[in-house]
């Protein structure tokens, strides 16, 4: 199998994109501690049009995430990023000049009319090896990790020196320095792969919706993200009324994030380690779903809802960190690409449905009626993850052939009858098999006329 080190223009594509990455996600996780605390001031605000403001962006992504990764099959990767960059740009700019909640809520639709995470996704196959794919993957999300914790920390100390408007501002101005990234440092690929993780195909999207084990995920991920745009609905006013002034709630999120951190490796150690991956994975759900059944009873005090936040932290990145490993690892072969446009997708409409309901429950029942509701949906989530099985340890290879070798049904009978051969995903047409194998399979058995693809 293929091992070979990481080329300068596969190093200079993950570092960038993980730049871009970053720069994006910080402009977007900026304002979700503080949108909450500052919208009273716009006019016509509710508490359910505060939940819609902070929750719309995500169905904007979640309803163009695969259709515009598809454009970029047609038009390229650049010129679809570059546009959603500038409509991320315009909605910000939109936001950051709203009288109303309702200017909000138009400007945050827009922003997430940019859904550029799937193509991103593409561009970034493009760019790599498929043996270095999950390593692309992974530092990507340490970028999405570290602009989370950061955002927490300097979005209530920006948004008090330059109020929710200038923090609107901040975003499109983060969103210009991507477009900078992506003209000036992201590598442009020679030509786009032909492959199911460069482009979303018909009859594998189709394949990963009816993969049990995958929709486990994608719910995982709705599941969480919806939780976590709930209950900042309620917590940054939870804070203001015990006394915590908004310039201050930096003081209280930067421990959070450095506990969380902190606490989140030896348990994704001993899952990668020990093989202990689904009891951890199953613990951090619990956790989550004991930390706002407590927030629900006792999260209107001070000290109780520091502790139990802080365990939904701790619980919240152990899961952000395992979900795209797991999607990575449980994919079929060939698929990645595919999969994680649909995880994305899972995500982005969690937020929106998590902003939309928890302000509901908010305006209606207050925070204690947000956290029991998250916890609710923590419970279902548990059961539906109780039956998820351990994926194997597995690598990827490519393999092409000549024409005339043999038509796809042929090709797949005989590379699965190899030892150590677990899944391959054919494209007849372009020559390529993506197979999926154990530790104990052999390249020198490969089949007369096939070889390793690039």
């Amino acid at each position: 199998m293929n091992h070979q080190s990481m080329s300068a223009i596969e190093l200079r594509a993950i570092v960038s994109l993980a730049c871009l990455y970053a720069f994006r996600m910080l402009g977007l996780f900026m304002l979700l501690p503080v949108l909450s605390l500052y919208a009273a001031e716009y006019e016509f605000s509710t508490p359910v049009l505060v939940g819609l403001a902070l929750g719309i962006y995500g169905l904007g992504q979640a309803a163009l995430q695969v259709p515009l990764g598809m454009l970029s099959d047609r038009i390229g990767r650049k010129p679809v990023i570059i546009s959603g960059l500038l409509l991320f740009i315009a909605g910000g700019l939109l936001a950051a000049g709203a009288d109303t909640i309702f200017g909000v809520i138009i400007g945050r639709l827009l922003q997430g009319t940019g859904a550029i995470a799937s193509t991103l996704t593409a561009l970034l196959a493009d760019l790599t090896r498929e043996h270095h794919r999950t390593k692309a993957m992974a530092a990507i999300g340490v970028s999405i990790g570290v602009s989370f914790a950061v955002a927490m920390v300097i979005g209530p100390v920006l948004a008090s020196w330059f109020g929710v408007s200038g923090l609107f501002l901040c975003t499109s101005v983060l969103a210009g320095l991507g477009i900078l990234i992506t003209l000036f440092l992201v590598p442009s690929p020679e030509g786009q792969r032909l492959d199911p993780d460069s482009q979303s195909l018909g009859g594998l999207l189709v394949r990963c919706l009816n993969d049990r084990n995958l929709m486990r995920l994608n719910l995982g991920i709705f599941s969480l993200h919806a939780i976590l745009m709930a209950i900042f609905v309620a917590v940054p006013g939870i804070l203001e009324t015990q006394g915590l002034l908004r310039d201050d709630h930096w003081q209280v999120y930067l421990p959070m994030m450095v506990v969380a951190f902190i606490a989140m490796v030896p348990l994704i150690i001993v899952a990668e380690t020990r093989n202990k991956m689904r009891e951890v994975f199953l613990l951090g759900i619990a956790a989550i779903g004991l930390a706002l059944l407590a927030a629900a009873a006792w999260g209107q005090m001070f000290t109780p809802l520091l502790l139990t936040i802080t365990l939904f932290f701790v619980a919240f990145n152990l899961m952000e960190a395992s979900l795209p490993s797991l999607v990575s690892k449980t994919v079929y072969a060939g698929g990645k690409g595919t999969a994680m446009g649909v995880y994305s997708t899972f995500q982005f409409f969690g937020a929106f449905c998590g902003g939309a309901v928890g302000g509901g429950l908010y305006g209606r029942w207050g925070a204690s009626a947000v956290f029991a509701g998250a916890a609710v949906l923590a419970g279902a989530w548990l059961i539906t993850a109780w039956g998820m099985s351990v994926p194997l340890k597995t690598e990827s290879i490519i393999l092409s052939w000549q024409f005339g070798t043999g038509d796809a049904a042929d090709i797949r009978r005989e590379i699965l009858a190899l030892p150590g051969a677990i899944d391959v995903t054919v494209l007849e047409s372009e020559r390529i098999a993506y197979l999926q194998v154990g530790s104990d399979f052999d390249l020198a058995n490969l089949p007369a006329g096939l070889q390793l693809g690039s």
